[in-house]
């Protein structure tokens, strides 16, 4: 039986005091969001080499992106897919759309929308417009299945009520309870905090992406 990686907790909750703090910079995010959804996400024409020798600092950047916007969009889910999209010129601002109910699975507890957000762009960038392109969806099927080891590896877990109780805040709020749950979230920075996992997921989801065109490199 193979023994599952224990994840840096104190190291994961330093970061999550960190997080507490909130964004610097809140008007120029709010402003960079809105020309997101009015503009769209802008297309790229990808240098693998300049990208491969940038690698560490679009990581970074990503992870930073995609911390900042949950903690102004208020959206684990969109968040984590915008900031490698948008990184990458992938997709469009509908496929951001489309992870609306995604936070927690309709903030549920379950999946964490920091996963789902994660595989999205994954799928966007190995995914093929072609319905009978099946060498495509193995192709993301298998980085995928990557993307939820290396992010349990980091986290412990991909469920949005296991993280919140064991990482960031020592027990689970129902954010769908209006009445208390909610409340008691806001009150405790839960968007600041619950920056954590979509950029991990979303640093997770990039770095996959960049090892793939170092593989190509060296074929």
């Amino acid at each position: 039986m193979v023994e599952r990686a224990v994840p840096d907790y104190e190291a994961l909750k330093a970061r999550v005091r960190e997080l507490a703090k909130g964004p610097t910079g809140r008007a120029a995010i709010e402003a960079k969001l809105r020309k997101l959804s009015q503009d769209g996400i802008p297309k790229k024409v990808l240098n693998p080499d300049e990208i491969i020798a940038h690698k560490e600092e679009i990581l970074e950047r990503v992870q930073r992106r995609a911390e900042e916007y949950e903690q102004v969009s208020q959206s684990c889910a969109k968040s984590a897919a915008l900031a490698v999209m948008e990184e990458f010129g992938l997709g469009n601002i509908k496929t951001i759309t489309a992870l609306s109910a995604f936070p927690g699975i309709a903030l549920t507890g379950e999946t964490c929308g920091a996963v789902s957000g994660g595989l999205i762009a994954l799928s966007s960038y190995f995914g093929r417009d072609d319905l009978l392109d099946l060498a495509a969806n193995a192709r993301a099927y298998g980085r995928s299945r990557k993307f939820i080891s290396l992010f349990e590896k980091e986290i412990g877990t991909t469920k949005c009520h296991d993280i919140h109780k064991d990482v960031i805040f020592g027990q689970h709020y129902d954010v769908s309870d209006a009445k208390e749950g909610y409340p008691a979230f806001v009150k405790d920075k839960g968007f600041e905090k619950c920056a954590l996992p979509p950029g991990i997921g979303a640093r997770l989801a990039a770095q996959i992406i960049i090892e793939d065109m170092e593989r190509a490199k060296k074929s």
